[in-house]
């Protein structure tokens, strides 16, 4: 899998993403990542990319086209066009489900907006899809794009020892995850729950999907909606209705 990204401040990408699993996944090859510096394609010496909006109003307006330019500058060598992403807080929220989705992309080509955005001209012409990482506005695109890139590129075969490293993990599933522990057994008084010491498999599979049933209803109730739930389990969520 290939990312391209398209911004302003690449080396923001550089130490983020080069480090832990993501680094290491990429140094062995299991995914490529690139990036581009729209003002390379500038077209004036001060390598400015954005002017003031048409109409009025606060801020300044990316231009389309150096943002054109970067990215014909990878798409123009390549007998495909790659899925193009535009960072906004316009966009569709970003879940996992999302993250599952964009793994099975071959090229992913990520566009960093700043100031007041895009010229909607460039967005209407390249861009395939928007997404927000949340209901809130950031300086710029980085951050939501180096989300994105994490979320979606661990879930590349190769990159987690196992599959069951994420499908056991919060969201994945439609439920959040069950509570960890590790050593020692005994902390501040406090023991780690006698099953997952027991050593039998079924029961800890048990109690890892019946706790987060628990977590989930106590912290993200709504997302129960969604679930699937066997009928035992949707009584187990009668029940915490019932007493919480």
């Amino acid at each position: 899998m290939r990312f391209d990204i398209l911004t302003l401040f690449p080396e923001m990408f550089e130490r983020t993403l080069g480090e832990s699993i993501i680094g290491r996944a990429k140094d062995k090859g299991i995914f490529e990542i690139n990036y581009t510096n729209i003002r390379d394609f500038a077209g004036n010496k001060h390598n400015r990319v954005d002017d003031y909006p048409y109409g009025g109003g606060a801020g300044m307006v990316m231009q389309a086209e150096p943002v054109y330019s970067a990215w014909e500058s990878i798409t123009k060598q390549l007998d495909y066009k790659p899925k193009t992403i535009y960072l906004s807080p316009q966009g569709k929220t970003f879940r996992q489900s999302t993250a599952k989705r964009l793994a099975k992309e071959k090229h992913i080509i990520l566009i960093c907006g700043h100031y007041e955005g895009l010229d909607q001209r460039v967005i209407d012409e390249i861009v395939d899809e928007e997404i927000s990482i949340g209901d809130f506005v950031l300086t710029g695109g980085e951050l939501a794009a180096m989300a994105v890139v994490d979320a979606t590129a661990r879930l590349l075969p190769g990159v987690l020892s196992s599959e069951e490293s994420f499908s056991e993990e919060s969201h994945f599933a439609g439920l959040l995850e069950y509570p960890q522990y590790t050593r020692p057994a005994v902390w501040h008084g406090e023991q780690v729950p006698e099953t997952l010491q027991s050593g039998d498999h079924k029961k800890i599979a048990e109690w890892k999907r019946k706790m987060s049933i628990y977590i989930t209803f106590k912290k993200r109730r709504g997302m129960l909606n969604k679930a699937k739930l066997t009928e035992k389990e949707k009584k187990f969520v009668e029940e915490l209705r019932d007493n919480l």
